[in-house]
């Protein structure tokens, strides 16, 4: 019996012996089954039945991790998720009290573990796994300890299968995440993980888990448990149907995983990849007819498609990129399709659809047996490849080319075998593939989906809207109504949008009574106004469920960000009856200590959705959005921590983050900018406020064991990057040079202005983490040359003229022929800018020029807050947060928007009012309506002293509450009012008695004073 301590159902500590495993006893072994190591896309089921002959509803626990991601079962119930995003040398695992779920008799733990076979955005390539152990907790302690016993763990007496009604070859959803989902529930038993008697065995496709490996064992070299909360879930139910139509589908989808298929090695990382070749089909017409020929998705590698020898480029096809639509002419019997794809590609997918009324099918040409796979497709190429990682040089030549990096148009200069590629476009029958046999090869079949219910979800044939009825209705209600969908005939569906009246994160829940083989199509989305869909191209969130017959519920495992959602059911060949369609909000659990009401309701309002979109941006890491990316993004959480303290208060979640950073030291030195991931990209500046939020971290909690622990880690980059100093004293670097996403010049290689006088900050918040963790000897240098460098950039960097800073030097010398507001906040609030250049930049911040550069992010508007608090403009502050955000409001916006509107930078399409509507970096109200209008900050680290020093605008009244980082919030209330013709400012303040409290009102005002304690 192992003895080491409970942890009473939170997660261990994390400290690791010599071997890699954590400190208490792991006795389990890794698992797996099938024969594929590393399964692309496999959901995998592992159960295991025990005998308790006694037990006392005491407590037990399960400590497990998988790769990639697992969700138990305890006989039968649902009880955790996990493990954390993590690197797969710093494996996390999680620690799930189930003690309450046993019983005396039989016991059934069972595990859904994901297999993902596929780097993404937070994932890096491990292989297939299973580790767990279940272990009884005695209530004696010996010696300080409570006793742990084993009742069982991971070996090979457990039994595996597939989860046979997943159907693996579907679309990733986005380059950022995994798969999109399709269950057939007539394949599978789906109490697999309840204790219902039934037969396991290899006529199911049940066998004996296969023992892979110890605690310790490669990749999982080390294994750290969880520092931070298991996240909430909380079910959501719809408060309306927005819509209702009956619909005709169209009559083929398919979905390309065209950049695997390119470069079979991209599955192991997530770097963008150029190409050119084509993808080929034979679409064989029953009768000569009209058809159409779909292409959704932000894939920038589609240059046009050839039918029949005919070639369509892209610009001329029907709407916009990117939903484009081409008119054909079928032939009766066979016509050759090419789909021509020169460019890069991150891995989202090509959606295709074809319309027609006569009857077609879709095979690949059979040129011969070697050419034919299961794929209706053949890849015609690649003639050239180029994988782009954008803090390395790359001096291939096919860089200077068109979708490769450069714009020279394809020829034959360097890019081999041009002529080829060229002649492809033309051929006119599937006998004339057969001239350029050697270039062609069957579509990978696991790359190649048969529907795209994206396609099949945003593009229907026919549609009629038909009133929403009080039946329909019930759908949304939280009892035992349902909703009942008619019959529909073949080729005919059902389309209901629902509305969950805010933006939610998380996993989705049916149940409904139906028949055999109905289809349930899910999709989605962020924002409708009246009949505008804004869809979202760029991830395919979708989730397809065929119907068992009788009454039936599925829970999905996969996470999806939206506040629409369109369900799209057809083939029930009787009527549907839809009992619930909802969600589990799934976030880091946070209780809302940050209070902000004033006198204007708009500011209210942009409070509320701030406080709203932090939440949900929120989960075992802070992450950018909840629908496209769920990704950490490092540079991002910089501002969302701050957000955070004023709203919530939560403190493990940023410590738990800024130290995930560092591991990625194993890609670049420089620190890459999301982890963990398979994309290897460098913003220098977000690792520049990664260390910024390191020493606002420590100052917030007063925790200098963390500055002490993290600032060699903070050491190392910065030095690496002090080695891209130039002869001229300035950061010139070859890496991804972003700040905004605007028109600005920010290349990619050059000395680029924001990025220097960020690092002038960076260097002397570096010093000061040196102090903090005792180092101050080293603080004098960082202090030094962030000097150095504010000195150079002064000198090189600004331009007399017109008195201001260039946006960048670009790598052949040559100043930018833009200036930007970004560049001149930066200069302000860094300290760069002095003097009469502070004045005149200052002067900028309400009367830029005409031809700067404007603002495009809300993250960006973070940064130009922060000068206007610096400059004493609070009424400009209130004045852009109502223009700005109230925009937002104006648009029944329940969350921050990623972008404003007028922008073409990163979204699908320049009409659009942004990308994604709900993104946590551009919540900046929830940060500066606290410390600036309510006016609380720190006195001193660890908020052991405050300062409350309301700057109010042209406000009459405001009060909230700031939390503290330990116990404890800060009330705050103030109003101004005349009394005995004076103005008065009546201040109060409630704080706990031992925090040293400071209050200050306005200028001008007759200040009344009221400071309570408790």
């Amino acid at each position: 019996m192992d003895q080491t301590l409970s942890t009473g159902g939170r997660e261990l500590p994390s400290k690791e012996n010599e071997n890699g495993a954590g400190h208490f006893g792991w006795r389990a072994s890794w698992i797996w089954g099938g024969h594929d190591e590393w399964p692309r896309n496999e959901w995998r089921c592992f159960r295991k039945e025990f005998i308790l002959q006694q037990w006392d509803s005491g407590s037990a626990e399960v400590t497990i991790t998988a790769d990639a991601r697992y969700v138990l079962y305890v006989n039968g119930v649902l009880c955790g998720r996990g493990p954390n995003r993590s690197w797969p040398f710093e494996l996390n695992y999680r620690v799930h009290e189930v003690g309450h779920l046993l019983r005396p008799g039989s016991n059934i733990l069972a595990v859904l573990v994901i297999s993902y076979g596929v780097a993404t955005f937070n994932y890096l390539p491990g292989r297939g796994g299973l580790l767990a152990q279940l272990e009884q907790i005695h209530p004696q302690r010996e010696e300080g300890i409570f006793p742990r016993e084993l009742i069982v763990a991971t070996d090979a007496s457990w039994i595996t299968a597939p989860y046979a009604g997943y159907e693996r070859k579907v679309s990733r959803m986005s380059c950022q995440l995994g798969f999109t989902e399709q269950m057939d529930a007539r394949q599978w038993e789906h109490e697999w993980f309840g204790t219902e008697a039934m037969p396991y065995t290899e006529e199911q496709g049940w066998t004996a888990a296969r023992v892979i490996g110890r605690p310790g064992d490669a990749p999982w070299t080390k294994l750290i448990g969880s520092d931070i909360p298991e996240l909430t879930e909380q079910e959501v139910w719809p408060v309306r149907v927005e819509s209702l139509k009956e619909i005709s589908l169209v009559s083929w989808t398919h979905v390309l995983d065209v950049r695997e298929a390119m470069e079979p090695d991209s599955r192991m990382h997530a770097n963008p990849v150029s190409f050119a070749g084509y993808a080929a089909a034979v679409i064989h017409a029953s009768i000569g007819a009209e058809a159409v020929i779909g292409l959704f998705s932000a894939f920038h590698a589609i240059r046009g498609l050839t039918l029949n020898g005919v070639y369509y480029a892209t610009e001329g096809m029907e709407g916009e990129k990117p939903r484009r639509l081409q008119r054909v002419r079928l032939e009766k019997g066979d016509n050759l399709l090419l789909i021509e794809l020169a460019g890069p590609d991150h891995g989202g997918g090509l959606h295709i659809g074809i319309d027609c009324e006569a009857a077609f099918t879709v095979t690949a040409p059979a040129l011969d047996e070697t050419s034919v796979g299961e794929s209706p497709f053949v890849l015609v190429g690649p003639f050239a490849t180029l994988v782009h990682v954008d803090h390395q040089p790359n001096h291939s030549p096919l860089r200077h080319y068109q979708g490769f990096g450069g714009s020279r148009p394809l020829d034959g200069s360097d890019f081999p075998n041009a002529d080829v590629y060229e002649q492809c476009r033309r051929l006119a029958s599937p006998s004339e593939l057969i001239a350029y046999r050697e270039w062609i090869k069957p579509f990978p079949e696991m790359l190649s989906a048969d529907t795209s219910i994206f396609t099949s979800s945003i593009w229907k044939r026919n549609e009629q809207s038909r009133p929403v009825t009080s039946v329909i209705q019930q759908v949304c209600f939280a009892n035992r109504s349902a909703a009942i969908i008619p019959a529909m005939i073949e080729g005919k569906g059902t389309e209901l949008i629902i509305d969950f009246g805010r933006e939610w994160s998380g996993y989705l829940r049916l149940d409904v009574d139906a028949p055999k083989g109905a289809v349930i199509d899910a999709y989605g989305f962020e924002y409708m106004d009246g009949g505008l869909r804004q869809d979202t191209f760029g991830v395919d969130n979708t989730l397809r469920y065929i119907c068992r017959e009788g009454r039936q519920s599925y829970a999905s495992p996969v996470r999806r960000g939206l506040r629409y959602l369109m369900l799209t059911i057809h083939g029930n060949t009787g009527p549907l009856r839809l009992f619930s369609a909802n969600l589990v909000q799934s976030n880091y659990p946070v209780v809302e200590i940050g209070r902000f009401h004033s006198s204007d309701p708009l500011l209210n309002d942009i409070w509320e959705i701030s406080k709203h979109t932090t939440r949900l941006c929120m989960e075992d890491t802070f992450v950018d959005c909840p629908a496209y990316e769920q990704v950490f993004w490092v540079g991002d959480s910089r501002n969302e921590a701050l957000v955070n303290y004023y709203v919530f208060g939560a403190t493990d979640i940023v410590k738990h983050c800024l130290e995930l950073v560092p591991g990625s030291s194993k890609q670049t030195p420089l620190y890459v900018n999301q982890v963990p991931s398979g994309w290897s990209s460098v913003i220098p500046n977000w690792t520049f406020f990664w260390i910024t939020a390191c020493l606002e971290y420590t100052r917030h909690t007063g925790n200098r064991n963390f500055a002490a622990q993290i600032w060699p880690k903070v050491k190392y980059t910065l030095d690496h990057f002090l080695q891209h100093i130039d002869e001229r004293g300035l950061l010139s670097i070859h890496a991804w040079n972003l700040l905004d996403w605007a028109p600005m010049e920010q290349p990619n290689d050059g000395t680029v202005t924001h990025q220097n006088v960020i690092l002038v900050r960076t260097l002397a918040d570096a010093a000061r983490l040196a102090e903090l963790a005792g180092c101050e000897e080293q603080a004098v240098y960082y202090d030094s040359m962030s000097q150095h460098l504010s000195c150079a950039i002064n000198k090189h960097l600004w331009n007399e003229e017109r008195q201001a800073f260039i946006d960048c030097i670009h790598a052949n010398g040559s100043p930018s022929s833009t200036f930007s507001m970004q560049t001149q906040v930066m200069a302000l609030i860094t300290g760069v800018a002095a003097d009469e250049r502070k004045e005149k930049l200052a002067a900028y911040l309400t009367s830029p020029p005409d031809d700067f550069v404007a603002i495009g992010s809300p993250f960006m508007t973070f940064f130009y807050y922060e000068a206007l608090v610096l400059m004493g403009q609070t009424d400009m502050l209130l004045r852009d947060m109502r223009e700005k955000f109230g925009e937002m409001v104006k648009h029944e916006a329940t969350t921050c928007w990623e972008m404003y509107p007028g922008f073409k930078e990163n979204r699908p399409s320049s009409k659009d009012l942004t990308r994604s509507h709900c993104h946590a970096w551009s919540a900046a109200a929830g940060y500066f309506l606290g410390a600036v209008v309510l006016g609380v900050r720190p006195a001193a680290d660890g908020w052991t002293a405050i300062r409350v020093a309301p700057q109010p605008g042209d406000l009459q009244w405001a009060k909230g509450a700031v939390p503290l980082p330990k116990n404890g919030r800060i009330d705050v209330k103030w109003e101004i009012r005349e009394e005995s013709g004076e103005s008065v400012f009546k201040l109060e303040v409630v704080a706990p008695k031992e925090i040293e409290v400071v209050m200050e009102v306005p200028q001008g005002y007759h200040p009344v004073l009221v400071h309570r304690t408790y």
